[in-house]
């Protein structure tokens, strides 16, 4: 299989006033195209600062993050937003809508984001993932108006719309009930397959972490 991400020795240290606090340290990982690995562990372990520093939102305190044949944690902020806009989806326990906007104007931002334009092939493909996680009814519909399983439904399509090569997945159905998160985590798995992307999921989910490939305690 293909290596897509590679974490070579990394430790995160936060300084406070007082001190200085290590949420880990000496990390070597290895993660391959299409597959799917959960992050899981008790609370204060780290896992969603080992997320953001996989994924570029974060730098190691020490250490490489190797994404695609690219040293990620030494590029300059513009340098990883762009990367960021062109190779990785996100997901969060929380959707982050935005609530001026309808469900379809909500997926089209990365698009917005990246290239400023949204031709008529992505808003028609746009439309196709809308319809496709169920929400074919609701494509014109505000985040005030769908329920909290409609929105983090929402929220996949737009963390897929841009065709990433890993999503990124932060407790994503942390804040629903067994029955939505039993919808999006089957639309997670059916995604990946059909895409072949990569799902890189920090969970408490003993139910996603089991879909998984395989675990990465911390």
């Amino acid at each position: 299989m293909t290596e897509i991400i590679k974490a070579i020795n990394i430790n995160k240290i936060y300084k406070t006033i007082v001190d200085e606090v290590c949420v880990f340290e000496n990390i070597n990982l290895s993660i391959n195209r299409g597959e799917a690995v959960a992050i899981v562990g008790e609370s204060g372990r780290g896992k969603t600062t080992l997320l953001n520093i996989l994924s570029g939102l974060d730098k190691p305190t020490q250490g490489e993050v190797i994404f695609n044949n690219i040293r990620i944690d030494n590029l300059s902020e513009e340098e990883i937003s762009d990367f960021r806009n062109n190779n990785i989806g996100f997901i969060f326990q929380h959707h982050y809508l935005l609530n001026d906007f309808n469900a379809l104007e909500n997926v089209l931002i990365p698009f917005k984001i990246r290239e400023n334009r949204t031709d008529k092939n992505i808003l028609n493909y746009a439309k196709e993932l809308l319809e496709r996680v169920g929400l074919k009814d609701r494509i014109y519909h505000y985040p005030d108006q769908l329920s909290g399983g409609e929105r983090q439904r929402v929220a996949v399509a737009r963390a897929i719309v841009h065709k990433p090569l890993v999503i990124f997945a932060d407790e994503p159905t942390g804040s629903l009930d067994r029955k939505n998160a039993e919808k999006v985590e089957n639309i997670l798995w059916e995604l990946k397959k059909d895409f072949n992307i990569t799902l890189i999921i920090a969970t408490h989910s003993k139910e996603i972490a089991s879909m998984c490939d395989r675990k990465i305690e911390m």
